[in-house]
């Protein structure tokens, strides 16, 4: 991980920290002023949001570390764990509401001073756009996987906040008296539903899961291309935090010199350099025809690129 990048997602954790902090005081005082589940859930939400904000900021300080003796791959899977860590807060947070939800529903319980609630609920909706905007920037120019689930989960806030809105609108205004747990529930399924799908992306860096196949395929394309390779095999990707590992053995003419087959390495790993920045690279050259794997390893993954 670049140093520019580093401080980008720091500046991004800090941001998250600082409206949290802000959004705990505002909901603090609504959740204390109405009684409202839903505000409740939205407080309990953004407690959590807090923990999360600074797991977020120990994960990405420790990704943003250089590679040293005892981490030669360096620090980049801190990220990852920094956001399971977050998925986990986000489920313990959905089933904290949807049991104070079923329990406000059936105790049949109203809000009161349904204004404060709504007003507290739109301040915090321009809270959460502002922090949403500049994890975008940064996400958009890091990739972030620690940044990129806290900004999911502040995008569920959104959500929260409306729908906070609308269950203190329909109990106040409209006489529903079960509005408020009822969105209390849903807020709590869409909590859930979340931290569901973010799981995929951190487990797939935790468990080095394959580069996606239209990824491959263009990093492939580019190895095709080569007038001096006839043939790749033994290929393997992964990516850690916001670095991307690869590794392969390429097939040359036998006769060539070792010198020569390092010319054709140095000129390989340029080409890709232009289109994979930030990806380590690990070469290993074959003669021709020559394979030491078993299964589909020796298999030629160029074949299917090669132009015809």
């Amino acid at each position: 991980m670049t140093t520019a990048h580093g401080r980008l997602n720091r500046s991004a954790a800090l941001a998250s920290i600082a409206a949290a902090t802000l959004l705990l005081a505002i909901k603090g005082w609504a959740a204390w002023s109405t009684g409202s589940t839903a505000m409740l859930g939205s407080l309990a939400d953004t407690t959590l949001d807090l923990i999360a904000s600074v797991a977020t900021l120990i994960g990405v300080w420790v990704a943003a570390k250089p590679a040293d003796d005892k981490h030669r791959f360096g620090h980049g899977k801190a990220e990852a764990i920094a956001a399971l860590f977050q998925i986990v807060l986000i489920s313990i947070s959905a089933l904290g509401i949807a049991s104070r939800a079923l329990e406000q529903f059936l105790a049949g319980a109203r809000v009161q001073a349904a204004g404060a609630g709504i007003g507290a609920s739109l301040a915090a909706i321009l809270v959460t756009l502002a922090l949403l905007m500049w994890q975008r920037h940064v996400i958009a120019r890091t990739g972030s996987l620690a940044v990129s689930t806290d900004n999911v989960h502040y995008q569920s806030d959104l959500l929260l906040n409306l729908a906070v809105i609308a269950a203190l609108a329909l109990d106040r205004f409209a006489g529903l008296s079960g509005a408020d747990p009822l969105f209390g529930l849903g807020i709590a399924a869409w909590l859930g539903w979340g931290a569901w799908t973010a799981s995929e992306q951190v487990l797939d860096q935790l468990m080095d899961h394959e580069w996606p196949e239209a990824k491959k395929r263009r990093f492939l394309e580019v190895l095709a291309r080569h007038p001096d390779i006839t043939g790749v095999h033994d290929l393997r990707t992964r990516t850690s935090g916001d670095k991307d590992f690869v590794q392969f053995h390429i097939w040359v003419d036998g006769d060539m010199t070792i010198r020569e087959a390092h010319r054709v390495m140095d000129d390989l790993e340029a080409r890709l350099a232009r289109d994979f920045p930030e990806t380590e690279i690990l070469i290993h050259t074959d003669p021709e025809g020559h394979v030491d794997a078993a299964g589909t390893m020796p298999e030629d993954v160029l074949l299917p690129v090669r132009p015809t």
